[in-house]
């Protein structure tokens, strides 16, 4: 179903109803769930909380809940939803049975009969010109639509929307807009020109906000100081927070960033992104949220269900909670250590390789922090940094434009891994993702044990045996 207008044909009409709300495990899903949470309290409207981490647990959920689900909330039989044959009728047979009666109609003049039936033998010809013009253009788009996967406008950002339109927008739900956005940043899902804009649109939002007068504890703020870098300071300075350093290094902190930025011939190394402020002592980026909340959800630690993890991880997005986002600080920092001990050792090690048409990458067994890149986000972020670090570090020309394919083991138990697929890495990148069909027609074509259990479906579940058989397909499929 297209919604054209969210509030009238989407809020209005779940509004007096008890909504059962499906959310995926991901940052950008949590924080359209917590706006959603917030506008439901408001107009006390009734809600069920199922979070579901792929297709099986939300094909589960709905066979347990699908006698109490309507597919399209409506008022009468006259909102029934249309047949696909109802909206694509054949015209060319209506236009037959249409024109069937015409032989008897004035009998007396064939010239006129005459002259009407060319007519309409032309108005038939175009029409079944315009409508073969028409399939193949709708085969064109479903083909691109089906053969790449990408992503579009945040949820956050849509549920932050819906709530302004509706005058009840506060400074929590846009903040949850603007962390929303940044997973979408951090994960690499939308290109850079995407990002910038939707910066554009809630910095607007900001403004607005902080022209309310309210207190400090909710001031939004813009920060463009996103960094990582490396540099020869005194390690008793960098061991301490930042307020607490040398005035004289903070001061000149950014120049030499950027000093030694331009050695290293890294660029973009500034990024427009947000912070917060809750109260004088409490201060958070949106980036870090990012890697707070995905460590919570992803947390490997065997003391909770998956269910746990993400309750911690949802939690963690309120102000009243700030325990459990600094625990997860800690853990996205352990996440960040490990992922770039883990790049620096594949690529001392030679772990990548050219397959042909992409590179490959696999985690062994025994590999340090290992099980810390099971999960689907993790290793997804460790594979875009590593395919990174690999071009920068090649002086293979053809290497530079070629994907990867990473594995890392899943379960020792089950002898499965997890498999990802990473588009190039060139400047003018779509962001769009070509493995999750690449991935299906090698699993059928070799009848490998595979599971395309995630919404991102260019992560998989492989059986270890069917490795060897699954990636010759796959070099088979894409030479």
């Amino acid at each position: 179903m297209f919604v054209s207008d969210f509030r009238r044909e989407f809020y209005e009409l779940v509004q007096s109803q008890r909504v059962l709300l499906f959310v995926a495990s991901d940052v950008d899903a949590l924080c359209a769930c917590k706006i959603l949470q917030a506008l439901f309290q408001c107009d006390h409207v009734q809600y069920t909380l199922v979070p579901v981490s792929g297709w099986q647990e939300l094909e589960t959920a709905f066979l347990e809940h699908k006698e109490q689900i309507k597919l399209l909330v409506k008022q009468d039989d006259d909102l029934e939803v249309p047949a696909y044959d109802e909206i694509f009728c054949d015209e060319e047979e209506d236009e037959e049975h249409s024109g069937s009666g015409s032989e008897d109609d004035d009998g007396s003049e064939p010239s006129g009969k005459r002259t009407r039936l060319e007519e309409e033998i032309l108005e038939r010809t175009l029409k079944r010109r315009q409508r073969r013009e028409w399939e193949a253009r709708r085969r064109d788009i479903l083909f691109d639509y089906e053969q790449y996967e990408y992503h579009g406008t945040s949820s956050a950002m849509v549920m932050f929307d819906l709530a302004w339109m509706m005058s009840k927008d506060l400074n929590d739900m846009l903040w949850w807009a603007i962390v929303g956005l940044t997973d979408q940043w951090v994960q690499d899902k939308i290109t850079q020109m995407k990002y910038v804009t939707d910066v554009g649109v809630l910095q607007r939002h900001v403004s607005r906000h902080n022209h309310r007068n309210e207190d400090e504890e909710n001031t939004l703020s813009v920060d463009c100081t996103r960094i990582s870098f490396e540099y020869d300071l005194p390690l008793k300075q960098v061991k301490q927070k930042f307020q607490s350093m040398d005035v004289s290094l903070k001061e000149n902190l950014r120049e030499m960033i950027e000093e030694s930025a331009n050695k290293f011939g890294m660029k973009d190394m500034r990024v427009q992104t947000f912070s917060i402020h809750f109260g004088f002592k409490h201060k958070f980026l949106a980036s870090d949220v990012v890697f707070a909340t995905t460590s919570l959800m992803e947390n490997p630690e065997r003391d909770g269900s998956g269910t746990d993890h993400f309750i911690q991880a949802l939690d963690s997005l309120s102000r009243s909670n700030l325990d459990k986002l600094y625990h997860g600080l800690e853990l996205a920092k352990k996440q960040l250590r490990a992922t770039q001990q883990t790049i620096a050792s594949c690529l001392c090690t030679n772990l990548v390789i050219s397959q042909g048409p992409f590179l490959y990458c696999s985690l062994m067994e025994g590999t340090p922090d290992v099980m810390l890149f099971s999960k689907p986000a993790s290793l997804s972020l460790l594979s875009r940094h590593l395919l990174k670090s690999f071009v920068c570090s090649t002086k293979n020309r053809r290497c530079k434009l070629l994907p990867l394919v990473m594995a890392a083991p899943l379960s020792v138990e089950h002898g499965t891994v997890t498999v990802v697929g990473i588009p190039p890495e060139t400047d003018g990148s779509d962001r769009k993702n070509f493995f999750g069909r690449a991935f299906e027609k090698a699993a059928e074509s070799t009848s490998s044990r595979t599971l395309h259990n995630h919404f991102d479906l260019s992560v998989i579940e492989l059986k270890a045996e069917d490795r060897s058989k699954f990636l010759d397909a796959l070099v088979s499929l894409l030479s």
